[in-house]
């Protein structure tokens, strides 16, 4: 599903957010990834647009924590393997990307890594989104859905990151090659 039609709006703003936390010190390079999908859902909020959400989900957003639904469908939309497709048990679990893809150094950390932070004290419960950029008093810039109940940008510090993932190039799932 992709809103680019309805939203295009949104995507223009979006755009222009982009361009604006590049002049504002931060840094990235500018490639092919899952950003440029994520972007097209930039300021849909669980209840003012819960309706697009829970179709581009599969979950509703008001009674599901859905970063990792937002992270699993983003994926999904570029073609790249996510926690459903490696069957994963818990796919709407935020730590369940520690077990997705390939774990990277944080301080290799590239444009539309998968970052998982910790949220409250249950050593289950944690935050999920994609690595934008990092300021340049060093915070990470992550995109994600279900941040301020919403998809948007927010500023992370990286000492708290649990796990950095990236999914590689030509890695096979059950023998069979994915390309990405």
């Amino acid at each position: 599903m992709n809103l680019n039609g309805k939203y295009n709006m949104i995507t223009k703003l979006t755009s222009t957010a982009a361009s604006l936390l590049f002049i504002a010190g931060c840094t990235y390079n500018n490639t092919d990834d899952s950003i440029d999908v994520a972007t097209n859902y930039i300021g849909l909020k669980e209840r003012q647009h819960r309706y697009e959400l829970t179709n581009f989900l599969g979950v509703d957003p008001l009674y599901t924590e859905w970063c990792a639904a937002f992270v699993n469908a983003v994926l999904e939309e570029d073609n790249i393997p996510n926690l459903y497709t490696i069957d994963n048990q818990h796919p709407l679990m935020a730590r369940s990307f520690l077990k997705w893809g390939l774990p990277v150094n944080r301080n290799d950390v590239q444009r539309g890594d998968i970052v998982i932070f910790p949220r409250g004290n249950a050593e289950w419960k944690g935050h999920v989104g994609f690595y934008v950029g990092t300021t340049p008093e060093g915070y990470w810039l992550i995109l994600g859905g279900n941040q301020d109940n919403s998809v948007s940008y927010d500023l992370y510090n990286p000492r708290t990151a649990i796990s950095v993932r990236r999914w590689p190039k030509g890695m096979t799932i059950n023998g069979k090659k994915i390309s990405t």
